[in-house]
């Protein structure tokens, strides 16, 4: 897992994401509250799972874009 260190600058709180793993298609998304996302290529489409991968890297909005757009996941645990 990697970490995700974001503080939002808008609010100055931390992001609900503690952090992340992913593959070719999928990626993991630990949350704060201890639950762990899945999402596939197949539950919520390349689109949600490439731009959750690129926001995750650069360390800023994958929360907010968890929260506004809803994707489909694979599973919860």
């Amino acid at each position: 897992m990697e970490n995700y260190y974001n503080v939002s600058p808008a609010t100055g709180k931390p992001s609900g994401v503690r952090g992340y793993e992913y593959g070719d298609d999928f990626i993991v998304i630990y949350f704060t509250s201890g639950a762990r996302y899945t999402y596939t290529y197949g539950s919520c489409g390349n689109g949600h799972v490439e731009t959750m991968k690129r926001l995750a890297d650069a360390q800023s909005g994958l929360n907010t874009y968890v929260t506004r757009h809803k994707p489909p996941y694979f599973s919860k645990n």
